[in-house]
């Protein structure tokens, strides 16, 4: 959730605390629905509608929860509701909501889904909120990013304790530590399912937690089930630039980069930068280069016009162009750098993507598009 997204929901009503998932039981014609496994180390909250809160729970819960994307959705963008909880031909509302009680269930529900999808082509689509993000917030953004790329991959959200409170900064960032056990035993657990890939994507702060959890699992001798590992996307992330240097140091190259999704005109991450004593954030300004020596490779979206203020939810953009976007990445294609428009960019074409005024840079491999 970026600084600027919640001064935005502030302005035109409460943001989605309470009342928020409460399902919708009727249909809209033309609204797609998305079904979503949770894992979370918020403590469940008993208000009608909110299932989890911004506090820490004792231990690690589980959830499966059904939102409706509406019609005239717009890519990039969160359809909200005015009032809870919700129109669903207007606004993104939940479908249905249930707790899942432990690992076995949600390993079972996770393997049910993956059944409904041919052998091997069984994946999963993990992701990691930021700094300031409501449970229902996290949840409704993971759905638009599923909704756009027209994934097929099993989605499944990680969702640590953020009181989605601007002045909860350093209560967020000790969350988000206290949270890596969890977010290994999750990744563990995903591993361990039937899935033939597993996708991750993490944004803003859920960077720090991601890649500590993956640090982690490094140092306790991997994943035996390191075949599966697909693409990590690290979006916006609010990291120290030492401190990843150095927790990449320790994790050692990776058979395949870390995607790293960054503008230099992020706002928010500007923020960050002034609470964390003028430490430049590793979204805002990276050394691409010298990141690429560490096993990452760097897509710069300074370029591109965002569709929040902040400048810090761009990432979410791309997901129109996720399967081009894979294909670029998996095969080198060599792309121009000119100048689209927004517009274009939702085109969801291959013209527009390699025409995206981006920079990927994959030294020591190669680059694919460059100034």
């Amino acid at each position: 959730m970026s600084f600027a997204a919640a001064l935005a929901l502030a302005a035109c009503g409460a943001r989605p605390e309470t009342g928020f998932l409460a399902p919708v039981t009727v249909a809209y014609l033309g609204a797609a629905t998305h079904t979503i496994l949770v894992a979370t180390t918020r403590k469940r909250d008993e208000r009608p509608g909110t299932l989890f809160n911004g506090e820490r729970a004792e231990r690690l819960d589980f959830a499966r929860i059904a939102v409706s994307v509406p019609p005239n959705h717009e890519a990039g963008q969160i359809e909200w509701a005015s009032t809870a909880p919700g129109n669903p031909g207007t606004s993104f509302v939940a479908r249905q909501a249930s707790y899942l009680d432990g690992d076995k269930a949600f390993v079972q529900a996770l393997n049910a889904q993956l059944a409904s999808r041919p052998k091997g082509q069984r994946r999963v689509f993990l992701f990691v909120h930021g700094y300031n993000t409501m449970f229902a917030e996290g949840l409704y953004r993971f759905a638009q990013i599923v909704h756009d790329a027209k994934m097929p991959a099993v989605p499944v959200l990680f969702t640590w304790a953020s009181r989605g409170q601007l002045a909860q900064y350093v209560y967020d960032t000790n969350s988000a530590t206290a949270a890596r056990d969890d977010l290994e035993r999750t990744i563990r657990l995903v591993f361990a399912s039937d899935a033939d890939e597993v996708n991750i994507l993490a944004h803003s702060m859920g960077n720090w937690v991601t890649v500590e959890a993956l640090r982690q699992i490094k140092i306790a001798g991997g994943l035996p089930q390191s075949s599966k590992v697909g693409q990590l996307i690290l979006a916006a992330p609010d990291i120290d630039i030492d401190v990843f240097k150095a927790q990449m140091r320790r994790f050692g190259k990776p058979k395949k980069p870390f995607i790293i999704v960054l503008s230099k005109d992020d706002k928010a991450l500007g923020l960050s930068n002034f609470l964390a004593g003028g430490q430049t954030r590793l979204g805002a300004d990276a050394d691409a280069a010298e990141l690429a020596e560490l096993g990452a490779l760097v897509i710069d979206m300074t370029d591109v016009k965002a569709l929040d203020s902040s400048n810090h939810g761009k990432f979410a953009q791309l997901a129109v162009l996720a399967p081009q976007l894979h294909q670029v990445l998996e095969r080198g294609v060599a792309a121009q750098r000119s100048s689209v428009g927004t517009d274009e960019i939702a085109r969801n074409s291959l013209e527009a993507l390699v025409k995206l005024p981006i920079t990927i840079i994959s030294a020591p491999l190669r680059a694919v598009a460059g100034h």
